[in-house]
């Protein structure tokens, strides 16, 4: 398939950033500025943390300043929330490039993680299947 120059047009349906034999056009590093973790604190997304939208997010002028792969990352968890894993695959990016990109919103105020319960703090297998007896006996 060819554009109006007569170059060859990306092969993926409705990606201006694919190119069959090339690959992505726009690099990972490139949509993080070259950072490979999550802003200055160096947070840790584990990939079954969730992400919601923060409840009261700057404006949309501050929104507006946001490169596009963070506002697809908004978009994607006003939807829904979602964990980090859901994101990268939603988003088609790798995870490493989720985790930075989180790492600004959570900084801006835009989006909030819960973190996941240790398994130390769930509660043992035996005491679940003593409940479970005990609502059958009812």
């Amino acid at each position: 398939m060819n554009d109006d120059n007569g170059g060859e047009r990306p092969s993926v349906p409705g990606s201006q950033w694919y190119d069959a034999e090339a690959g992505p056009l726009v690099r990972p590093y490139a949509m993080t500025g070259g950072r490979t973790k999550p802003g200055p604190c160096n947070v840790r997304f584990d990939l079954i943390a969730l992400v919601v939208v923060d409840d009261e997010p700057p404006g949309p002028a501050e929104e507006a300043l946001l490169g596009p792969e963070h506002r697809s990352l908004l978009t994607l968890c006003r939807a829904e929330t979602q964990s980090v894993a859901e994101l990268a695959a939603d988003a088609d990016l790798p995870v490493g490039v989720v985790r930075v990109l989180l790492g600004d919103l959570l900084e801006s105020g835009f989006v909030r993680v819960s973190r996941p319960v240790p398994p130390a703090q769930l509660p043992d297998e035996r005491i679940l299947r003593e409940v479970i007896d005990g609502l059958r006996a009812l």
